[in-house]
């Protein structure tokens, strides 16, 4: 019994290896251990943290005078009113604004884009010890922190949800239903037949990003997201040209397999990667700079904007233009893969 079980083990765990499932759990930990590594890397690389203050505000007292100071810290910019402000904010040229909290108090808001991100940590953190400095522990100069996006969790993570769904047709379902058409020779009987590889791709393509669209607003309908008619059009547009790129780019995964079990093997391979570093970027100045890299992040600035931030799909052509060129290149690579039956 115990040689049995044994020799059944074995086969098991050839079977993993040969469909690349077992490095599947290799891989999870790895990468997560490298995505934690640069979210909270002990790096000792200290940045400036860039400041918006508005003229003639009603400041405390020493505070202005503070931050002006400690240059090595702090670089403050100037603003006429907090719409200009916000604005700079919108385009990422700042961390934070500190506007009067009230006419008559002593301390300010915080205005930053995200309050759980490290760059509010560090501002309110910087500011506290100069507080501390000047006034000892009388009170806080920063009395709230706001963010410049309004609304609750199920809004500020709706952009997070349809990256989410976006690449889960694009990685997991596109990769598996090429692989089973391959691994049962379907697709060699319809290419016997009038149909042609040109024909076949672009109905996968329009399947893609026809399930990408109808689940994203399936996921509005649900939770009652709202959003203007011009944001509407960009969101529609960006959804269309993130469902045509990753629908294209599922359908290469699938081809690189010979069967379903290896499809979701590396369908899972390039889904985490192309997730968590542009979900993060936020939270990280390293995600940051490696996020723009992927195609994931080409998608889902633009969505973040359009739906948190009233952006605008002129807004975003260079995003566009990427899109819309790297799923041409995975539809013309597929193509070249069909007419050498690769695999089949």
């Amino acid at each position: 019994m115990i040689r049995n079980v044994a020799i059944l083990t074995l086969n098991d765990l050839a079977i993993g290896i040969k469909n690349k499932s077992f490095f599947l759990v290799l891989f999870i930990p790895l990468f997560v251990f490298v995505v934690l590594q640069l979210v909270d890397g002990s790096e000792e690389d200290f940045e400036v943290i860039n400041i918006g203050l508005i003229e003639n505000g009603s400041y405390p007292p020493g505070m202005v005078q503070s931050l002006q100071s400690a240059d090595r810290v702090f670089r403050v910019s100037w603003f006429s009113n907090q719409a200009e402000g916000k604005r700079w904010l919108k385009e990422r040229l700042g961390d934070g604004m500190l506007v009067p909290s009230a006419a008559e108090s002593q301390d300010s808001a915080l205005i930053v884009l995200e309050k759980t991100s490290l760059q509010t940590v560090a501002i309110v953190e910087g500011v506290s010890a100069l507080q501390r400095v000047m006034e000892g522990n009388s009170g806080n100069w920063i009395a709230e922190i706001r963010p410049l996006r309004d609304g609750g969790i199920q809004t500020l993570m709706m952009p997070t949800w349809i990256l989410v769904l976006v690449l889960m047709v694009g990685f997991v379902v596109m990769p598996a239903q090429v692989a089973e058409e391959k691994e049962k020779k379907l697709l060699l009987g319809l290419l016997q037949t009038p149909i042609r590889e040109q024909e076949w791709l672009l109905a996968k393509v329009c399947f893609g990003t026809i399930a990408i669209v109808v689940a994203a607003l399936l996921l509005h309908f649900l939770t009652g997201f709202d959003f203007d008619v011009s944001g509407g059009l960009s969101y529609l547009v960006f959804l269309l040209a993130g469902g045509f790129c990753f629908s294209a780019f599922g359908i290469f995964i699938g081809f690189l397999c010979r069967t379903q079990a290896a499809a979701r093997t590396l369908g899972v391979l390039f889904y985490l990667p192309h997730l968590l570093p542009s979900a993060l970027a936020d939270f990280s100045k390293t995600l940051s700079g490696v996020a723009p890299l992927l195609p994931s992040y080409q998608f889902y600035r633009p969505i973040k904007s359009i739906l948190l931030e009233g952006g605008v799909a002129s807004d975003f052509p260079p995003q566009l233009i990427f899109l819309f060129g790297f799923g041409v290149l995975c539809l013309f690579i597929s193509y070249r893969l069909m007419k050498k039956r690769w695999l089949m």
